[in-house]
C-alpha cells in the first residue's frame, strides 16, 4: 500500500533502522493492541498497547483527520484512563499545549517497552461519523482509530501493529483483519501495518450473521451482520441474492478489483448512529434495527452498501492526492470531493438499481428527488458546488434550517448529476460505442487482487476521460464544478432522455423518507419541512422565496393552527388543495419561541412532487445505464 510520494520517506527511515529518539529499532518495532470489549454494553472500550521505544523523547499521536470522514474527527474528547508506564513504573506525560491530540513524554534510560492503558467512551446520543453512537446492549463497533496511540515521525504505512480483541461471552465479530488464533477468550488477528489497521473496523454483537456472496468471483466477498435482535437478521432470499449480484455487478462495472477479499459490515440497531465509512476491503456500514426486515427502511437505505462498495475502487485505490497522507495528523485538502463522493454517488445509484435493490421506477423516483433537490437549491446564486467540497467538514454537522440558502454536503447528489451528464455525453457522441465504464476499467485498473492507493490529480482525471472521449472535459467540469450556477445541472437526465416534471403525486422515495424519519414534506408547494414525529408540527427548514419563505415563517418554529384549526396532516394538505387554482390563503398559527403569529401564504399551485417523465423523442440512455451488465 505505498503511494509514490512515499519513496523518500521510507527510504530514509530504512537508511537510519528506525533510530528516532524514545523509539525502538526496526527489528523490534511491532507494536501490539488488544481492545477489549467486554464492557461495551457500558459504553467503554479498552485498549492495552505494549510499544518497542528506546531511551529519550518520545511523542504520541492519537489519530486526527480520519480517512473518510474528511476532517479532524478523532474522539480524543472521549478518552479517559491515558496511563503510560515502562518497567512497572508510571511515566508521567503533558498534552501538547496547541494540539489535543498529541502527547509528549521522555523514556527513561533501561526502558525499552511502553505499557500503554486507555478506555474510549463511546458517546449515546452525539457526535457524527467515527465520533458517534457507536454500541448498545447488544451490538458494537470497534474502529481501531479509537483506542490506540502512535509513534510521530514515522508513516503509518510503515509503523506495524499486532491486534487482538476480548467480546462480551457468546458475541461474534466481522472484519477484513484475518485471524491468527484464539484462546482464552481472545481473537489474535494477523499484524498489519498502522494504515491497515485503522482501515479495518470490526462489526460485533450477540446476534450475527455472516453471508457468503461471492458468487462466480475469484476471492471471498462476505456479509457480516450484527444486531440487536435475531429478528433483524432474518434477510429475505430476493435481498440476500440482490446483494450477491451487487458483487458480480460492481465487479463487471470495474473490469478489475484491488483487494484480497471484500468484507461488508452491517451493524443494525436504533442505537448506533446510522452512516457508512469506506475501507479498503471492508466498509462499516450502520442502519437501524429493521434496516432488511421492514420494506420502506430497505428501499431507503439500499444505496448504503453500493456507494461504500464503490469507493473501495473510487476513494481506496485511486484516491485524490490532497486526501493522501503519511499520517493521521495532517489536514486533507478536501477539493476533489466531487470526485470522491460524486462519482461515488453516482456509480453507487447505478448499482444498486443494477443489483435488483431497487427497481427502475424506484431510482427514477431517486433521481428526480435528488434533481428536484439541486434544482431548488437557493445557494446555488452564490456559492460553486466546489465550496461545498473545500467545506465539507464543516458542512456534515450544520444544522437543518435555512440549509438551501447555505448549501449542504451538495457534492454528493450534484456531483451525481453531473457524472450523469458526462456518461450520457460519451454514449451519445460515440453512439453507444463508449461509456463511463470504459474510463472506469482504464482508470482503475491496476494488479489484480494487490491492495495499493494510487492517488491522482485533477489533470491525469481530465486527461484519462480523454482517453475514452475526446473532449474538452477540463471546461466541462471547470463550468460546473468551480463556476457559479444558478441553474441545476439537468443536462444528463435530459439528454437521457427524460426530464424532471412536479405532480400531484407523492414521491415514492420521499414517501419511503417521511414514513422512516416522521416528516412532512411539503418543500416544492409550500416550502417548509415538518416534524411528524415526536416534535409533531416543527418547522424543521423553510425554502428561500417560496410561499412559506416569503411569509415569514421561521425555520424551528412550531405550527399550531391551519385556517384557524388545530392542526394535522390531513387538514394541511386538504388547505393546500383547496387553495389551489382560487383566491383562498393557507393561514399558519405558529409559536416562535414565546411568541406567536400568524402567516398567510399566498399559494395556489397545490401539492407538487418530484418525478420523472420520458421525453417522446430521443435515446433513453438512462434506462439502458441503469440496465444490469451480467445475468
Amino acid at each position: 500500500m505505498r503511494s509514490p510520494r512515499r519513496l523518500l520517506t521510507l527510504a530514509a527511515f530504512v537508511l537510519c533502522g528506525w533510530c528516532l529518539p524514545g523509539l525502538a529499532a526496526a527489528a523490534d518495532s511491532t507494536i501490539t493492541i488488544r481492545a477489549d470489549l467486554s464492557r461495551a454494553p457500558q459504553r467503554i472500550y479498552h485498549g492495552s498497547l505494549v510499544m518497542p521505544v528506546q531511551p529519550g523523547p518520545l511523542t504520541l499521536l492519537y489519530p486526527k483527520y480520519m480517512p473518510g470522514e474528511h476532517g479532524p474527527t478523532g474522539p480524543v474528547g472521549e478518552v479517559a484512563g491515558l496511563r503510560i508506564a515502562g518497567n512497572g513504573q508510571a511515566i508521567p506525560w503533558n498534552r501538547d499545549p496547541e494540539d489535543p491530540f498529541v502527547f509528549h513524554l521522555q523514556v527513561p534510560a533501561g526502558v525499552d517497552r511502553l505499557n500503554i492503558e486507555l478506555d474510549y467512551l463511546p458517546p449515546r446520543s452525539t457526535g457524527q461519523f467515527g465520533n458517534g453512537p457507536s454500541s448498545s446492549d447488544q451490538v458494537a463497533v470497534l474502529s481501531w482509530n479509537t483506542v490506540l496511540l502512535y509513534p510521530a515521525g514515522v508513516s503509518i504505512f510503515d509503523l506495524h501493529y499486532q491486534p487482538s480483541l476480548k467480546l462480551p461471552a457468546g458475541w461474534a465479530a466481522g472484519t477484513a483483519l484475518r485471524e491468527a488464533g484464539r484462546g482464552d477468550g481472545v481473537i489474535n488477528y494477523q499484524t498489519v501495518s498502522l494504515e491497515e489497521l485503522v482501515d479495518s473496523p470490526v462489526t460485533t454483537g450477540a446476534h450475527s450473521r455472516t453471508l457468503d456472496l461471492t458468487g462466480k468471483q475469484p476471492v471471498t466477498h462476505k456479509l457480516h451482520i450484527s444486531a440487536d435482535s435475531e429478528a433483524a437478521l432474518d434477510i429475505r432470499p430476493e435481498t440476500e441474492a440482490a446483494f450477491k449480484k451487487l458483487v458480480a455487478e460492481g465487479n463487471a462495472m470495474f473490469g478489475s478489483y484491488h483487494y484480497r477479499h471484500y468484507d461488508f459490515l452491517l451493524t443494525l440497531s436504533d442505537h448506533v448512529d446510522s452512516f457508512g465509512l469506506e475501507h479498503h476491503e471492508s466498509s462499516d456500514n450502520r442502519e437501524g434495527e429493521r434496516a432488511l426486515i421492514d420494506p420502506a427502511r430497505l428501499r431507503t437505505t439500499s444505496t448504503l452498501l453500493p456507494h461504500e462498495y464503490v469507493h473501495s475502487w473510487n476513494a481506496k485505490y485511486r484516491r485524490p492526492a490532497g486526501l493522501t497522507r503519511d499520517d493521521f495528523q495532517e489536514p486533507y485538502d478536501t477539493g476533489l470531493l466531487w470526485v470522491y463522493e460524486g462519482l461515488t454517488q453516482y456509480l453507487g445509484l447505478v448499482l444498486t438499481a443494477r443489483s435488483g435493490l431497487w427497481t427502475q421506477d424506484y431510482a427514477h423516483e431517486a433521481i428526480a428527488l435528488a434533481a428536484a433537490q439541486q434544482a431548488n437549491q437557493s445557494g446555488r446564486s452564490w456559492r460553486p458546488l466546489e465550496d461545498t467540497a473545500r467545506a465539507a467538514y464543516l458542512l456534515y454537522g450544520v444544522p437543518s434550517e435555512w440549509k438551501s440558502w447555505r448549501r449542504g454536503v451538495d457534492f454528493y447528489d450534484e456531483s451525481a448529476l453531473i457524472w450523469l451528464e458526462a456518461d450520457v455525453l460519451i454514449r451519445q457522441k460515440t453512439k453507444g460505442q463508449e461509456s463511463l465504464e470504459d474510463f472506469l476499467h482504464a482508470f482503475y485498473a491496476g494488479d489484480v487482487g494487490i491492495p495499493a492507493v494510487k492517488p491522482f490529480t485533477y489533470d491525469e482525471l481530465v486527461a484519462a476521460l480523454g482517453q475514452v472521449l475526446e473532449y474538452d472535459w477540463r471546461s466541462f467540469f471547470d463550468q460546473r464544478i468551480y463556476a457559479v450556477h444558478a441553474e441545476a445541472p439537468l443536462a444528463g437526465l435530459e439528454n437521457g432522455g427524460w426530464r424532471l416534471v412536479y405532480t400531484d403525486q407523492p414521491n415514492a422515495r420521499s414517501a419511503d423518507r417521511q414514513e422512516i424519519d416522521k416528516n412532512i414534506d411539503l418543500w416544492y408547494s409550500l416550502g417548509l419541512a415538518l416534524d411528524n414525529g415526536d416534535d409533531a408540527g416543527r418547522v424543521l427548514d423553510v425554502l428561500p422565496g417560496s410561499a412559506a419563505g416569503k411569509a415569514g415563517v421561521p425555520p424551528g418554529s412550531v405550527l399550531l393552527a391551519v385556517n384557524g384549526r388545530r392542526w394535522t396532516k390531513d387538514l394541511l394538505l386538504q388547505a393546500i388543495r383547496e387553495a389551489a387554482n382560487s383566491d383562498a390563503k393557507v393561514r399558519l398559527l405558529v409559536r416562535n419561541s414565546d411568541f406567536f403569529h400568524e402567516y398567510v401564504l399566498d399559494y395556489h399551485d397545490g401539492l407538487r412532487y418530484p418525478h420523472l417523465e420520458q421525453l417522446a423523442m430521443g435515446r433513453d440512455w438512462l434506462d439502458r445505464i441503469l440496465a444490469p451488465l451480467t445475468h
